[in-house]
């Protein structure tokens, strides 16, 4: 039978406080990421529709829009999936943690591997994250048609 007294029960707590709260900043980093992607699957959707009612140049500015939303598709899921990893790496650093003070081992070096790998799997997904914000950034673009001056100068 495993003996622990409340204070070393409340000491694991405290240590699993800080990666609890990185684990709602992770949620809190996916909600954004899913928001994200259902906003591009919606976008993808109206152009879907667009495209085969389309013809000439607005056929073309469709198959490159529905190519770079696949793009984006894809890169924002890799995001969700390396945060979700970071995640689930992070509910393992406190399972150990656990682990370690119902066993009284010393788990140290795993805590701290397990801990490294998760921030270096957020890190990944925050930067596949940029690549497709950037990316939609750059399909923000205005047609040229549009930026035409009338006869006064202006912009119309």
């Amino acid at each position: 039978m495993i003996s622990t007294s409340l204070s070393t029960v409340a000491d694991t707590i405290q240590a699993a406080i800080a990666p609890v709260f990185l684990l709602a900043g992770i949620g809190a980093i996916l909600n954004v990421m899913v928001g994200r992607l259902a906003r591009v699957v919606d976008r993808a959707r109206v152009v879907e529709q667009l495209h085969p009612r389309s013809t000439g140049p607005e056929h073309e500015r469709h198959v490159v829009e529905l190519r770079l939303i696949d793009r984006r598709v894809s890169v924002i899921n890799w995001a969700i999936f390396l945060c979700v990893a970071s995640a689930l790496t992070i509910c393992v650093v406190v399972v150990l943690l656990f682990i370690a003070m119902l066993s009284h081992s010393h788990f140290g070096v795993a805590v701290a591997v397990a801990f490294i790998l998760a921030m270096l799997l957020l890190m990944a997904g925050l930067v596949y994250f940029l690549i497709e914000v950037r990316m939609s950034l750059g399909a923000i673009h205005v047609r040229e048609e549009l930026l035409e001056l009338d006869p006064k100068g202006r912009v119309h």
